[in-house]
C-alpha cells in the first residue's frame, strides 16, 4: 500500500465536456466533487461560467461550488485552504478527493500549496487603486518596481489588479508579496491521477461556439446585468472571458452581435491557453474526446492500486 494522499483531477480545456463525464465517474465510484473553478466559487456567476445545472448537482454532491458572493474576492490561496482541509476530510472517511474544472492555478494550488496571505484592510486597497486611477498604472508600476522588482518586472506597466495587490501588501504588511510567498507552506505529500479531456481542436471551438450561443439564450445577459448593478468593477471575477465582452455590450462599446462573437473568439483563445498549460504538465493522463472508457480504465486502475 503507498504512504501518500490519493487525489483525482479530471481536467480539460473550456467546453470540453467535464462536467458531464465527472457526473458519470462520480456515479459509478461513489464520487463527491470539487469544484477547481475560480468562476464558479461566486454565488452570482453561474451562466457564464457553465455552473453545474441544479438538476446536475443533485446527481452528486459537489464543494466549493457558490462558496462566496460576488462582494468579496475569494483568492487561490483561500481556496487551496479549503480543498485542504477537503482533502483531510475526505481521507479520514475513506473517500478518494475527485477535483474537477479548468482553473489551472487553482489545481497547481492544491498540488503544490501557496503562500499564506494576510488579511488586507480593504481601505488600504482602494487608497491604492484611487492613485492608480489619478496617477495612472505606469506611474505605481515604476514604485513597485522600486518596492517589490522580482514582482514588478513580471508586469505590464498598465496591469492594473496585480500592481495594486502588490503595494496593497507591502503598505498593509511592511513585507513585499515576493517574501510572502516564499513562506509558502510545504504541500501535502499526494499521488495524483490527472486526467485531462483531449479535443480536435476544430470541434472544440464548435462547442465552444454552440455553448456560448446557449448561454446567450439562457439568459446570460441577464445575469451579466445584474451583476453589473450590484458589484465592484474592479473584481477579479470582472475579468473573466465571456463577462467582460457582455460588460462592453452593457457600457456601449460593441453591438450585441460584436460582444458574442467577441466571447466566443476569447472563450477559444482561453481554451487554446488551458490546452498549453496541460500540455507541460507531467503525468497526464488524456482521455480522448471520443473514448470516455479511458477515464474509467484509469481510474479503476487507480483504485485498485490504493485497494479500494
Amino acid at each position: 500500500m503507498r504512504q501518500n494522499k490519493p487525489l483525482i483531477f479530471l481536467m480539460g480545456p473550456t467546453a470540453s465536456g467535464k462536467t458531464g463525464l465527472s457526473l458519470d465517474i462520480a456515479q459509478r465510484f461513489g464520487f463527491e466533487i470539487i469544484n477547481t473553478d475560480s468562476v464558479q466559487v461566486y454565488q452570482e456567476f453561474t451562466i457564464g461560467s457553465a455552473k453545474p445545472t441544479f438538476e446536475e448537482q443533485a446527481r452528486v454532491v459537489h464543494h466549493l461550488l457558490d462558496v462566496v458572493s460576488a462582494s468579496e474576492v475569494y483568492s487561490a490561496d483561500r481556496y487551496r485552504a479549503h480543498a485542504w482541509d477537503l482533502i483531510d476530510r475526505f481521507h479520514k472517511q475513506a473517500k478518494i478527493p475527485f477535483f474537477v474544472g479548468g482553473s489551472g492555478m487553482y489545481f497547481r494550488a492544491v498540488e503544490r500549496g501557496l503562500a499564506v496571505m494576510p488579511h488586507i484592510d480593504i481601505a488600504v486597497r482602494e487608497g491604492i487603486r484611487d492613485e492608480g486611477v489619478r496617477l495612472g498604472w505606469p506611474v505605481l508600476h515604476e514604485r513597485l518596481m522600486g518596492i517589490d522588482p522580482e514582482l514588478a518586472t513580471r508586469l505590464p506597466p498598465n496591469d492594473s489588479q496585480r500592481i495594486c495587490h502588490g503595494l496593497t501588501v507591502y503598505e498593509a504588511t511592511g513585507k513585499t508579496l515576493t517574501q510572502w510567498h516564499r513562506l509558502q507552506p510545504p504541500p501535502p505529500d499526494f499521488d495524483i491521477l490527472k486526467l485531462a479531456l483531449d479535443w480536435p481542436r476544430e470541434q472544440l471551438n464548435e462547442r465552444i461556439n454552440s455553448r456560448f450561443d446557449l448561454m446567450v439564450e439562457g439568459g446570460f445577459l441577464q445575469e451579466v446585468e445584474y451583476i453589473l448593478a450590484h458589484f465592484d468593477r474592479d473584481h477579479p471575477a470582472m475579468k473573466a472571458v465571456g463577462y467582460r465582452q457582455m460588460f462592453a455590450y452593457f457600457d456601449g462599446e460593441v453591438s450585441l452581435d460584436e460582444a458574442i462573437e467577441w466571447g466566443k473568439r476569447e472563450s477559444r483563445r482561453y481554451a487554446k491557453r488551458q490546452m498549453t498549460w496541460l500540455r507541460r504538465e507531467e503525468g497526464v493522463v488524456w482521455i480522448p474526446w471520443d473514448g470516455p472508457e479511458k477515464a474509467i480504465d484509469a481510474v479503476k486502475m487507480f483504485l485498485n492500486e490504493w485497494g479500494f
